[in-house]
């Protein structure tokens, strides 16, 4: 199929799939569609095994996608972009602390309470052969909230102001540092392997000061181009005066799309740019002279692309079992099974040692530890990253099929589970 035709497929299928959620399932979108998607990937699987020939060419299909590279290099940039927008900058001024602590401190820590933890679960289960590095790589794809996901979720219940402002905050920028923080693991097993690639570093010598470099260039250099292009985009929004309202949105689309490019270039984090950019364009706590400077056509433009992107996305994670269906053995599914408890407990932990030792100088509402455990999405990002190993040699294609199946079983119980209950857990 050509690029065309497999557009025009996977629209018709977002719009018959969310049609169907709004007068059958009545779910919210996002987790409605994974359902959709995921009921009819089992289904072609179970027909599969009467019908091979519809496995395979559902198979085929869903291999011309390239989830990964769907994600990582074309959608994740809009998402992020649009998601930024609608953050209430006062507001994430007042609360930047227990943000910064949050998208930082809390991710770092869960990557390696997962990854050394996973360690002993895969030697238990009996995979002697995984390396703890292999595991570190797994805490560190898996920690970042989703911030695609949660800020669906945040905005569909009622929350206080200050606790919505770090949830959303937290998952936006946590996303970015977790990507960061996933690459430079790579780097060091990579170089470990005697692999080349990645950012110059791959196959060479790793040195503390190296990764150290590598971090901060990837970071700060994001945040940096963040807010070059956001402050020129700001100005030519500003110099349009919602004159010519097409072209104020190809302005935008045209920052997200070359800055995405750029950092690319770069080596620095593209989505920490487009969030540092969203938050110059959007005009959500500001004064009304800077408000004013973007329009209002440009925010009902990128709602609508992230609505669309967002459908688009979570049928992709639920038709993605019809690719990794393969890496389900029982003994991985146990894995997956005890992951989603690691994974849950490095979360519980991650978040509640720095609000603990915050509290000491700050007031957090009632449950914000329970609260942001369970509101915890993990999403595509997650599941890009784990199939992006399956292009490199660092690893065995045992090791690389049970990150991928765990990875997957984490990310559909957190959307499912904990996104379906998480309502009623802010109720109580």
């Amino acid at each position: 199929m050509g690029i065309l035709e497999l557009i025009t497929l996977l629209i018709f299928i977002a719009a018959v799939f969310t049609l169907i959620n709004i007068t059958v399932l009545k779910l919210p979108s996002t987790i409605g569609l994974m359902v959709i998607a995921l009921a009819m990937s089992l289904s072609i699987l179970l027909l599969g095994t009467f019908f091979p020939d519809l496995k395979v060419a559902a198979q085929d299909i869903m291999g011309e996608f390239d989830f990964k590279e769907v994600l990582l290099n074309v959608m994740l940039n809009f998402l992020l972009f649009a998601g930024a927008l609608s953050i209430n900058l006062n507001k994430l001024l007042e609360e930047r602390i227990p943000v910064l602590v949050l998208a930082t401190v809390s991710t770092l820590l869960s990557t390696f309470l997962v990854g050394y933890t996973m360690l002993y679960v895969f030697h238990a289960v009996g995979y002697e052969e995984v390396e703890l590095i292999h595991c570190l790589l797994f805490g560190a794809l898996i920690s970042p909230t989703d911030p695609i996901a949660v800020l669906a979720l945040v905005k569909k219940v009622g929350i206080s102001k200050n606790l919505e402002i770090k949830i959303a905050g937290e998952s936006l920028f946590n996303d970015g540092v977790g990507v960061v923080v996933f690459l430079t693991i790579l780097n060091i097993a990579m170089a470990q392997a005697g692999v080349e690639g990645g950012h110059g570093h791959g196959g060479g010598e790793i040195t503390a000061w190296s990764v150290a470099a590598l971090f901060g260039q990837e970071v700060f250099g994001g945040l940096a181009l963040g807010a070059v292009f956001g402050f020129l985009g700001f100005k030519a929004l500003d110099f349009i005066e919602n004159d010519h309202v097409e072209l104020e949105v190809l302005v935008t689309i045209s920052l997200v799309m070359v800055g995405g490019r750029v950092a690319e270039l770069l080596h620095v984090s593209a989505p920490l740019a487009m969030v540092v950019l969203g938050l110059f364009i959007g005009n959500e706590g500001r004064d009304d002279k800077l408000a004013s400077a973007t329009g209002e056509y440009v925010f009902k433009f990128w709602h609508l692309v992230d609505e669309a992107l967002n459908a688009i996305l979570f049928i992709l994670i639920g038709l993605e079992m019809i690719v990794i269906s393969h890496a389900f053995t029982l003994d991985h599914m146990l894995v997956g099974a005890i992951g989603i408890v690691v994974v849950l407990s490095a979360r519980f932990m991650g978040v509640g040692i720095p609000i603990k030792i915050m509290q000491l100088k700050r007031t957090f509402e009632p449950k914000t530890i329970q609260i942001l455990t369970w509101g915890g999405l993990r999403g595509g990002i997650s599941v890009a990253l784990a199939l992006s190993l399956s292009e490199l040699d660092i690893m065995s294609e045992e090791i690389k099929e049970i990150i991928i199946s765990t990875t997957y079983s984490v990310v559909v119980f957190s959307i499912l589970v904990q996104g379906l209950t998480i309502g009623k857990l802010l109720e109580k």
